[in-house]
């Protein structure tokens, strides 16, 4: 009987970091020992693209690529690392600290399927892993489904379609709900000659048009964004979703993305390629400030800037006032909306909303009322209040204010 006892298999490596010096990130360190236990390693990024070309390359489904800043100039390698990976049917997860919106914009083009920001959000990572283990499962999709969620666009035309924006000043202010409503009342606005409409949502972190038409996000939207400079009609459509054969919708991208990703020439080429396309073009923007909002606003023909009877509305939007202001942007563009405005018989309330525009040196154009939870079982169920609750005060109003935008536009192209 032999002394020697067993010992016990080591378990097979699946995952790897990739970074210049893996003890700077000691989150990671801690979330790649909770998800995975013993079975990852860790690579510099030269000792990385040597890995690549052994046998026990094979075995492995992902890798972690840790940078920072300092790493930007190294972004040759970085790409190398990335491509090398993909070529072996590699997964790449993106971690990033303080790096630039370039460079990550780069790098993603290259093939990175994850990003995850460092330090890393409690839970991040594991979800990250989860995802892109699924993607390796995932069957295809089929053929048919793929062709009907992409619209064809004919190529040349030129409709000088009338791009209209909506602009949350706080968050909660039913910015969204407006613009998915305003878009489906407009595509419905003519029965005998309905006019073509786009909905997109440049929300590229927590855009919710996708949940409240219940679409999918797609990679096609990325895909088409991170390169605008060769998007032709066939590339713009496969990123569009069709709702109920009358609405064509960009959701915003399947993964949080910084805003920045995009450029001022990127929206441009998108807002240009939309308006040629279609009658109506709306945006949902996202409350934030970013460098191309101001081609957004510049471009746009109205832009609903949406409050609420608040302090925190009140304060913002002269905050925002201010800033175009101080930019020299045309604000007189700015059409204030005032959501879940007082009834007609609350004259106490209704005196407080004169009072705060005359405060702000604004005028109110647009009072909406409260929909209640209407709107909430409209936004959970992915449909529009005209399909859930077509006899809700708001939907009414959004409805008279689709109409007001149809006849004007009708009318301007008698004049012209």
């Amino acid at each position: 009987m032999s002394n020697s006892m067993p010992q016990p298999e080591a378990a097979p490596i699946v995952a790897c970091t990739i970074s210049r010096d893996v003890q700077n990130f000691d989150l990671l360190i801690e979330d790649m020992e909770a998800t995975l236990g013993e079975s990852w390693g860790d690579l510099g990024f030269a000792e990385a693209l040597a890995f690549f070309g052994q046998p026990e390359a094979a075995a492995m489904e992902f890798v972690a690529l840790a940078m920072d800043e300092t790493d930007e100039d190294n972004l040759v390698l970085m790409s190398e690392i990335i491509t090398q990976a993909k070529a072996r049917d590699i997964r790449v997860i993106l971690i990033a600290e303080d790096m630039t919106p370039a460079a990550l914009h780069s790098l993603l083009r290259q093939g990175a399927d994850e990003f995850v920001p460092y330090p890393l959000p409690e839970g991040e990572l594991a979800q990250a892993i989860e995802r892109v283990r699924a993607g390796e499962n995932a069957p295809p999709a089929p053929a048919a489904e793929t062709e009907s969620a992409a619209p064809q666009l004919k190529a040349g035309v030129r409709k000088d379609g009338a791009l209209i924006v909506v602009h949350g000043l706080a968050g909660g202010t039913g910015a969204t709900t407006l613009a998915v409503n305003l878009a489906w009342e407009l595509a419905n606005a003519d029965k005998k000659n309905a006019p073509s409409v786009c909905l997109l949502d440049f929300d590229l972190q927590s855009g919710s048009v996708a949940t409240f038409l219940d679409l999918q996000r797609r990679e096609a939207v990325y895909e088409m964004m991170s390169d605008t400079q060769s998007m032709d009609e066939e590339i713009f459509g496969q990123a569009l979703q069709t709702f109920e054969d009358k609405l064509h919708v960009l959701t915003a991208p399947a993964e949080m993305l910084p805003l920045d990703i995009i450029t001022n020439e990127d929206v441009e080429r998108i807002l240009s390629m939309a308006c040629n396309q279609f009658d109506y073009v709306i945006v949902d923007m996202p409350s934030t400030l970013v460098q191309w909002s101001e081609t957004v606003l510049t471009s746009a023909h109205i832009y609903f800037a949406m409050l609420e009877l608040d302090m925190r509305s009140a304060q913002n939007a002269l905050r925002f006032k201010r800033a175009l202001q101080s930019e020299e942007l045309p604000f007189e563009k700015l059409r204030y909306v005032m959501n879940r405005a007082p009834k007609f018989t609350d004259l106490s309330a209704k005196s407080r909303v004169k009072r705060m525009a005359e405060s702000l040196s604004i005028s109110i154009d647009v009072q909406l009322p409260d929909g209640g939870k209407a709107v909430t079982q409209a936004n959970d169920h992915g449909l529009p209040l005209a399909n859930s609750a077509p006899k809700s005060p708001l939907r009414r109003e959004i409805a008279k204010l689709a109409g007001s935008i149809h006849d004007l536009k009708g009318d301007q192209a008698k004049a012209a």
